[in-house]
C-alpha cells in the first residue's frame, strides 16, 4: 500500500471509531436522560458531533475507495478529505 492510502485509512479508521463511540454515547443518554437532566442537554451537542463524524466517515472511505482503485477522482477525494478535516477542526477549535 502506498503511504496516502495508508494514511487516509488511518484518517478512516480514527473517524469510524468516533463514530461508534458518538453512538454509544448516544445510547446511554437515550436510555439514561429523564433520570439526568444534565444528559439531556448534552444531547443536541451529541447529535452535531455525530452528523459531523458520519460525513467524515463517508468522505473518508470514498477518499479510501478512489485511492484504491486507482480512480481519476482520487486527489479530488482527497482535498475534499482534507477540507473536511479542516472544517472538522475549525468546529471543535476552542
Amino acid at each position: 500500500m502506498r503511504p496516502l492510502t495508508v494514511v487516509t485509512l488511518i484518517i478512516l479508521g480514527s473517524c469510524f471509531a468516533t463514530m461508534v463511540s458518538l453512538t454509544a454515547v448516544i445510547l446511554v443518554v437515550l436510555v439514561l436522560g429523564d433520570e439526568y437532566p444534565r444528559l439531556q442537554r448534552e444531547f443536541d451537542p451529541l447529535l452535531t458531533s455525530l452528523f459531523i463524524f458520519v460525513g467524515m466517515t463517508a468522505i473518508s472511505a470514498l477518499s479510501f475507495y478512489t485511492l484504491l482503485e486507482k480512480h481519476v477522482a482520487r486527489y479530488w477525494s482527497q482535498v475534499a478529505m482534507g477540507v473536511g478535516i479542516l472544517l472538522t477542526g475549525w468546529y471543535y477549535w476552542p
